[in-house]
């Protein structure tokens, strides 16, 4: 896919400053076509109190090497493989890395669809950690990835589909619900330590086809929007 217009891709880093800044997040209730519920909850240290770090931690400094830049979303992957890039990045991230949560946000927002792309932005920053946290995560040298258990098209956007009027669904508009598990790990003082939980969650995208003759790499695709964390499409 042809690089955002500079234009767009100042818009998107305005509109993610802003995000960082502080987004009211409102819960949407079946918003336009994709019936999503937004409005997800804080994102919460799964272990129970007596397992988590103690606050007393020692700092850890983040690695700031030069040209450890976040690499881009390929948006020429077709739809499965593009969701799939989606919820890794979503659920990839180093606080020890140099980076911020607006920094793996921004990464997103560059793939999105820009009809959606503030409501967009909305999601992902409900996914990520707050500053606050994110700075109590980097004194414990946290990294989080996600591995995926189960990939599908969900019945109820069939059916949404089916029911849609003409022109009400964009054309080349899909949804994948995907179900994986979420994994942490860190340090405490010198004792390494893990934590796991499963998550589902639906990822709403748009993609062209694939021009006649040049492959599936001549296609591209965009995020429309996220359903709220382990509230899916089914």
């Amino acid at each position: 896919m042809d690089p955002a217009a500079p234009d767009d891709r100042r818009r998107r880093r305005v509109l993610i400053a802003a995000t960082a800044a502080g987004l009211a997040l409102l819960i949407l209730v079946g918003v336009g076509i994709y019936g999503l519920v937004r409005g997800p909850a804080a994102p919460t240290d799964p272990r129970p109190p007596s397992e988590r770090p103690s606050t007393t931690a020692p700092p850890v400094t983040p690695d700031s090497t030069p040209g450890n830049e976040l690499e881009p979303l390929r948006q020429n992957l077709g739809p499965e493989a593009f969701a799939r890039a989606v919820a890794t990045a979503l659920f990839t991230w180093d606080t020890t890395a140099g980076h911020t949560p607006s920094d793996y946000a921004q990464v997103l927002a560059d793939a999105a669809h820009g009809s959606e792309a503030d409501a967009f932005v909305g999601d992902v920053r409900a996914y990520l950690p707050t500053t606050e946290t994110w700075a109590q995560l980097r004194q414990y040298a946290t990294r989080q990835f996600l591995t995926i258990d189960e990939m599908f098209v969900p019945e109820g956007w069939e059916t949404a589909v089916d029911q849609a009027a003409p022109g009400q669904i964009p054309a080349g508009a899909i949804a994948y619900t995907i179900e994986g598990t979420r994994h942490r790990d860190g340090t405490w003082g010198t004792t390494p330590v893990e934590a796991s939980r499963p998550v589902a969650f639906t990822v709403f995208l748009v993609c062209t086809p694939p021009t006649p003759g040049r492959g599936a790499a001549s296609g591209s695709c965009e995020v429309l929007r996220l359903s709220e964390l382990d509230n899916p499409l089914r």
